[in-house]
């Protein structure tokens, strides 16, 4: 991006203009560290669905307007524990709001820290810190102090939100972050609990005024490479996604029923919750989302939506002959590439097409999908509607269609990294530069082809490791693999295997033989693995994202099996 004019489409000048004119935000330590405004990506509102006034707060919208025009009682949040209708979660929201702005003085612009597993909770604090004029920043149950520290020094963090069962090493993490000031947990019993505080709060909390451009969320990447990055959100992304991809492309309805299994923490989870609650529907919130808790909550819950990532359908799918998911309706894939094998056993044993989608944390959801009618098996899709998307060379000019690239894209929402030179890299004269080598064909659809750095050179071949991984998962013998380049001698780099076995399945030399011309009736020849490791496990981020880097430091160390729990 040449200079600070092109940081906005003359679509969106009115909100340009907010954020010279107007905020509500008392701490601006998080707006005062976007990046430069002449760093920013180029933000599109071209459609109509995608204008927005000046001034809004994301939970009005998400919550309040439901109990305004007399849909208070319609169920919001299901669980085994407990369940919400949309006036029930909002007087337990507007509680926890009053708590925080007048018992534990949170000022608007406020970072609070949320850390808890997937449940009603997790998603009334996060609503209640936004709807306050605070800004989230989620964290994973599973972090340990160290991992904690991080953002919370990053974002300079006085204030946590986080469940008794996770007290331990949000209690470690006290001393590792000298910004955090105070820690409230529910769910403990004791006197100074978040309960305790809300016993005689009023229900009643007026959402902060907020611009549509104040910042409510920093969502912190996976960290699959170096430092997680802090990305920035205002209220007017919330919307901006449920307005694109949930209304243009999932096309759900009031009446749905949604479910999920990625966590609240990362955008692709929360994105499950703010889309039923931009229609007005419901949502099932579970604890554990494993395929044996999701595959019972759908049966028991009736659910009509799921979104999770293909590795969990691959797993329910030997499970489906003892449950009942006929509710079903519309099934989400993302957070890896959706391999053809499975959108095909799945589409064969249920009868539905898996909407495959790629998003980012810095995008915020889904910015490349299809409708069902427009699926093609092994393509990502189409931009969704309001974004657009391009194929570029390395030096971001625009390459043909089938040719390999880097893929590009703009829309209502982009990347602002807190305070990180590595913006300058995400974001090339107005796109988002999102790490993904694509190639789109004569007719407007991506396929994906590996992240940027996943490509393995061999021989003066180009090998996409997921396109091995795609192959090899089409044997009946492979539960799931990961694809990496491994140095070698004679040819600088050969395609190394790491796979682990379907129960019943035994590794041998013959099963590598067996796999490797496999694979070489599935694709090109000399893309085949000319080394294949067994593992029991595979290393994987907390949102089951397969670590690739984490395979390419065993492979460039030399490292078997025994590097992976090797069977």
């Amino acid at each position: 991006m040449a200079n600070a004019a092109k940081a906005e489409s003359p679509e969106n000048a009115a909100c340009a203009a907010t954020a010279q004119t107007y905020t509500a935000h008392v701490d601006t330590f998080a707006r005062d560290h976007l990046p430069p405004r002449e760093l920013w990506p180029e933000f599109v509102f071209s459609r109509p669905e995608l204008q927005y006034p000046q001034q809004l707060n994301c939970v009005t919208n998400f919550l309040d307007r439901w109990v305004a025009e007399g849909q208070g009682d319609a169920p919001c949040i299901i669980s085994p524990e407990v369940s919400y209708s949309y006036r029930e979660l909002q007087a337990l929201v507007n509680r926890i709001a009053n708590v925080l702005v007048n018992s534990l003085g949170l000022v608007t612009g406020g970072r609070v820290l949320l850390r808890s597993a997937n449940n009603p909770m997790m998603v009334a604090t996060y609503l209640a810190v936004i709807k306050a004029g605070g800004i989230v920043v989620a964290t994973m149950p599973l972090l340990r102090a160290k991992e904690l520290a991080y953002p919370i020094q990053k974002a300079q963090i006085s204030l946590a939100l986080c469940d008794g069962k996770l007290a331990d090493e949000m209690e470690k993490t006290k001393a590792a972050a000298p910004a955090l000031q105070r820690v409230v947990y529910w769910g403990n019993g004791k006197p100074d609990s978040l309960e305790a505080l809300m016993a005689d709060v009023s229900p009643e909390f007026a959402a902060v005024d907020t611009a549509a451009d104040d910042l409510c969320l920093i969502a912190f990447t996976s960290g699959t490479t170096g430092d997680p990055k802090g990305t920035m959100h205002f209220h007017r992304d919330m919307l901006a996604v449920c307005d694109g991809y949930a209304h243009n492309v999932l096309r759900a309805k009031p009446s749905d029923r949604f479910i999920g299994s990625a966590p609240l923490a990362f955008t692709f989870g929360f994105g499950g919750v703010l889309f039923p609650m931009h229609i007005g529907a419901s949502y099932v919130v579970l604890e554990k989302t494993a395929p044996d808790e999701l595959l019972a909550a759908i049966e028991r819950d009736k659910v009509t939506v799921c979104f999770t990532a293909p590795t969990a359908y691959r797993a329910m799918l030997g499970k489906l002959a003892s449950r009942d998911i006929s509710s079903l309706r519309k099934c989400v894939s993302a957070g890896e590439t959706l391999p053809k094998a499975t959108f095909d056993a799945w589409h064969k044993a249920t009868g539905l097409k898996l909407m495959d989608g790629i998003g980012s944390t810095e995008m915020l959801h889904i910015f490349i999908s299809a409708v069902e009618d427009e699926i093609r098996p092994g393509a990502t899709g189409k931009p969704v509607p309001g974004y657009e998307a391009k194929i570029v060379d390395d030096e971001g000019r625009d390459l043909p269609p089938d040719t390999l690239g880097r893929l590009a894209v703009r829309g209502p929402t982009g990347c602002r990294y807190l305070a990180d030179e590595r913006q300058r890299k995400y974001v090339h004269d107005g796109w988002n530069i999102t790490g993904d080598t694509y190639l789109m064909d004569a007719d407007g659809y991506f396929w994906y082809q590996s992240r940027s750095d996943d490509m393995i050179v061999s021989a003066g071949y180009n090998i996409a490791g997921p396109d091995v991984e795609a192959a090899l998962l089409s044997h009946p013998a492979v539960a799931e693999c990961g694809v990496v380049g491994a140095p070698d001698e004679a040819r600088g780099t050969i395609v190394k295997a790491y796979v682990v076995l379907a129960p019943g399945s035994e590794g041998s030399d013959a099963l590598v033989a067996e796999l490797q011309e496999h694979v070489k009736r599935e694709i090109a020849p000399y893309k085949y693995p000319r080394a294949i490791d067994f593992v029991t496990q595979l290393p994987k981020t907390e949102t089951g994202k397969l670590k690739r880097f984490a395979l390419r430091q065993l492979a460039a160390a030399g490292a078997g099996s025994s590097g992976l729990a090797a069977e």
